[in-house]
C-alpha cells in the first residue's frame, strides 16, 4: 500500500517536474546565451542548430518536459478505462503533444536556414504540440467539467484558451506570447498530474 502511495506522489509531480524544467532551462540558458531577449527571439533559438549550449537546452527544455507529459498522460490514460470518449482522447491527444515537445528538441530549428529540411521537421513538431496540445485541452476540460470536477474541467478550458490565443493570434511581441502558450500547456500537466486520485472515480 506505501508503494502505492508513493507510485502517486511521482506520478502527480510529474507536471510540475516539467513545467520547472521548461522553465528553468528557459531562463538559465537565456540568460547564458550573448544577446538573447525574451522579448524578441523565440524559444527554439536557444536550441537551434549551432547555438552553444543548444543540446542542453534541448534536453532539459523540451525533450525531458515532454517525456514528462507522455509519463503523465499514461497515467491518466490508465486511471480512465471506463471514462467518457472525451476524457479518453483528450489523454490519447495530450501523450501526441508531449511527443511533439520531444521532438521539437530531438528535430532542433536551423536559424541559417528557416526554409530548409531541419527547420520544416521542427515547425511539424511545432505543429503536433499545438494542434494535439490545444485539442487536447479543449476535450479534457468539457469531459472533466461533466465527470469529475466542475472547477477542474473550467480550468483546462482556462488553460486552452491561453494557449489556443497566444499561439495563433498576431499579437505585437510573439516570442513572449509563444512563451505564455507554453507555460499554458505546462500549467495543465501541473493541474492534471496533481488532480490524479479524483480521476480515478471517473466515468463516463
Amino acid at each position: 500500500m506505501g508503494g502505492l502511495v508513493l507510485i502517486d506522489r511521482v506520478l502527480q509531480g510529474l507536471g510540475w517536474l516539467a513545467l520547472g524544467a521548461f522553465v528553468l532551462a528557459l531562463l538559465g540558458f537565456g540568460a547564458a546565451l550573448p544577446g538573447y531577449a525574451a522579448v524578441r527571439h523565440p524559444v527554439a533559438l536557444l536550441g537551434a542548430q549551432g547555438v552553444p549550449h543548444a543540446l542542453g537546452f534541448n534536453l532539459l527544455g523540451l525533450v525531458l518536459p515532454g517525456v514528462l507529459a507522455m509519463a503523465l498522460a499514461v497515467a491518466l490514460l490508465r486511471r480512465l478505462p471506463a471514462a467518457g470518449w472525451r476524457l479518453r482522447i483528450g489523454g490519447q491527444l495530450l501523450l501526441l503533444s508531449g511527443l511533439g515537445l520531444a521532438a521539437m528538441g530531438l528535430l532542433p530549428l536551423d536559424a541559417e536556414d528557416l526554409d530548409g529540411p531541419a527547420s520544416r521537421l521542427h515547425a511539424s513538431a511545432w505543429l503536433l504540440w499545438l494542434v494535439a496540445g490545444g485539442a487536447g485541452l479543449l476535450l479534457s476540460g468539457l469531459g472533466l467539467r461533466a465527470q469529475v470536477s466542475p472547477a477542474l474541467g473550467w480550468r483546462a478550458l482556462a488553460c486552452a484558451g491561453v494557449m489556443l490565443a497566444a499561439a495563433l493570434w498576431p499579437w505585437p511581441m510573439p516570442a513572449l506570447a509563444q512563451r505564455v502558450a507554453f507555460v499554458a500547456w505546462l500549467a495543465w500537466l501541473a493541474l492534471a498530474g496533481w488532480a490524479l486520485p479524483r480521476l480515478d472515480v471517473a466515468r463516463g
